[in-house]
C-alpha cells in the first residue's frame, strides 16, 4: 500500500486540530555516552546547544527545569535551550514551526500525534538507538510508538492509562457495593442507576425520580479517551483496522455498544455532551462531586486528590465476550530529523537520561502526573503508595491496554467520529444512522490521506 504523503505546509491549510480529545494533559546509574561522544564527563566532547520543547504546566514546569538542570550538569558540553508554552498553543507553534522548518532538535509530544509527525517524514528513526541502548523489557509503552514496519518513532515520557474511579462516600450512602474486576458495562450500569439522583434526592430507580433535575450522575463519560472508546473494544468493535486506513466502524458490535451509551444518556446515568457544558469542564463532574464513577487516565488522580475525594480505583468494566479494553496514551519524547550529528547524538543523550535513570524517573512520577515509564520504578512503593490505595489497577490494566487507534490524520477523524456519534448522544438520530455516517465520514478522511 502507497501513502499520499502531503506537504507539511499543504496540511497545515486542512488540518483542524481537536485539542479538547486530546489528553495530556505522558537506569540504576548515570547515562551512556551515545555515539559522537556527548556522555563524555571530561569536558572534551564537542560543545552542542540543544533546542527542546514541551508544553508547560504550572504542577510541571519547576520539576523539569530541575531535571533539565540534572542534565546539564552531567552533559557539560550539553546546553539546551527551551521553548515552552501551554499545551493548544505549543502544539500550534510547533505545526508552524515545522513548515517553517525551525522546530525543536527534540520535543514532548502527546502520544496521539507521534503517528502524525512520524508518518509526514519529520521525526527521526529510533528503531537502531533504542535496540542499543535500552532493553525494551524494562519499559511500559515503547511499543505503543511502534508502527506497522516495527519502527520506534518515540520513546514514552510519561504514561496514561485509564481505569474505573468510584466514589467511595457515594457509594455508601447509595447502599451499593464497591466495584470489582468481575464488573461487566452491565453491572456498572445497573449501580449507576441506585447512584444516580435528582435534585430532590431521588435515585434513578425510584419512579419519582426526575431526570431533568438531575444532581449526581451514575457515571461521567467524556469523548475518545474517558468515554466511547473503551466500550466500544470491550464490546468487540472499534473505529479503524489493523492498518489504521479502513473505518471499521458499522460493525454490530459497535451497534450493541452505541446502544448501551445511548440507553445510559437518555436515562440521565450518563450526562450526554450537552449535560456537560453546565460543568466548569468536561473533566469536573467527578472531582466535583456530581459523578459517583468515572473513567479516568492516571492524570484525573490530580484533581481527584486535590479535591480529598475518597475515592479508588479498579479494573475497567468487561465486555459481553468477557473482552477488556484499556485506553493507553504514552507521550513520548521524539526527535526531529534534522538534528543530526552531535546535536543529534546528544537529543539521544537527553531521550536516554529521561529513560534509564531511576532518580530522574521517581522525581517526576512525584508529581503524580503519569505512570513512570520504567517498571522498576512503576512497582516501587515510592509511586503504589499514597492515593489512590489500588494503583496497582494502573499497572494491571497494560495486560489489556491499546491506543486510541492513533494514526496521522488521528484528530481529523476523531473530530468527524465525534459529530456523528454525539447526535446519537442527544437523541437526535438513530444509533445505527450515526454509525453508518460516521462509517463514510471517517474513510473519507483516511482516503484523503492513504493511497490504495
Amino acid at each position: 500500500m502507497k501513502r499520499k504523503f502531503k506537504s507539511w505546509g499543504t496540511f497545515l491549510l486542512s488540518i483542524t486540530l481537536v485539542s479538547a480529545l486530546l489528553l495530556t494533559a505522558c537506569s540504576d546509574g548515570k547515562s551512556k555516552s551515545g555515539a559522537g561522544g556527548n556522555g563524555d564527563k571530561g569536558g572534551k566532547a564537542e560543545k552542542v546547544e540543544l533546542k527542546l520543547g514541551f508544553y508547560s504546566s504550572a504542577q510541571s514546569d519547576a520539576k523539569m527545569q530541575e531535571l533539565i538542570d540534572k542534565f546539564q550538569s552531567e552533559h557539560p558540553n550539553i546546553t539546551i535551550k527551551t521553548e515552552s508554552s501551554p499545551y493548544n498553543q505549543f502544539f500550534q507553534k510547533l505545526d508552524t514551526q515545522i513548515a517553517a522548518e525551525s522546530a525543536p532538535d527534540l520535543w514532548l509530544s502527546d502520544g496521539v500525534l507521534v503517528p502524525k509527525y512520524a508518518e509526514r517524514g519529520v521525526l527521526k528513526d529510533l528503531t537502531p538507538l533504542i535496540e542499543k541502548d535500552l532493553n525494551k523489557d524494562d519499559y511500559f509503552g515503547l511499543d505503543f510508538n511502534k508502527d506497522a514496519n516495527g519502527k520506534y518513532w518515540g520513546v514514552p515520557q510519561g504514561i496514561q492509562i485509564a481505569v474505573l474511579y468510584y466514589n467511595k462516600d457515594m457509594f455508601d450512602e447509595a447502599k451499593v457495593e464497591y466495584p470489582t474486576e468481575d464488573w461487566t458495562w452491565d453491572d456498572l450500569k445497573a449501580a449507576a442507576e441506585i447512584l444516580t439522583k435528582d435534585s430532590t434526592g431521588k435515585y434513578a430507580n425510584d419512579s419519582a425520580f426526575d431526570k431533568n433535575k438531575v444532581s449526581q450522575y451514575g457515571l461521567t463519560f467524556f469523548s475518545i479517551t474517558e468515554g466511547w472508546m473503551t466500550v466500544l473494544k470491550s464490546y468487540g468493535g472499534g473505529v479503524l483496522d489493523e492498518t489504521l486506513t479502513k473505518s471499521v466502524i458499522n460493525t454490530p458490535e459497535n451497534k450493541e455498544a452505541l446502544d448501551w451509551i445511548v440507553d445510559g444518556m437518555q436515562r440521565e446515568l450518563l450526562p450526554t455532551p450537552s449535560d456537560l457544558k453546565s460543568f466548569q469542564s468536561n473533566m469536573a463532574p467527578f472531582p466535583s462531586k456530581a459523578a459517583a464513577m468515572r473513567i479516568g487516565i492516571y492524570a484525573r488522580t490530580i484533581d481527584a486528590n486535590a479535591a480529598e475525594l475518597n475515592y479508588d480505583v479498579t479494573l475497567l468494566p468487561k465486555g459481553p465476550d468477557g473482552k477488556r479494553f484499556s485506553p493507553v496514551i504514552a507521550n513520548s519524547w521524539v526527535i526531529n530529523k534534522k538534528a543530526e550529528g552531535a546535536k543529534g547524538d546528544a537529543a539521544w543523550e537527553w531521550v536516554k537520561f529521561w529513560a534509564t535513570e531511576d532518580e530522574v524517573q521517581k522525581e517526576w512520577a512525584s508529581l503524580g502526573e503519569a505512570v513512570p515509564v520504567k517498571k522498576s520504578v512503576a512497582n516501587s512503593e515510592e509511586f503504589l503508595s499514597g492515593k489512590p490505595e489500588n494503583k496497582q489497577a494502573f499497572l494491571d490494566s497494560f495486560e489489556f491496554a491499546g491506543t486510541l487507534d492513533v494514526n496521522a490524520v488521528w484528530s481529523e477523524w476523531v473530530g468527524k467520529f465525534n459529530d456523528n456519534i454525539n447526535r446519537a448522544f442527544e437523541g437526535e438520530i438513530p444509533a445505527d444512522q450515526a454509525l453508518k455516517q460516521a462509517d463514510t465520514e471517517v474513510q473519507q478522511v483516511l482516503d484523503e490521506f492513504y493511497k490504495k
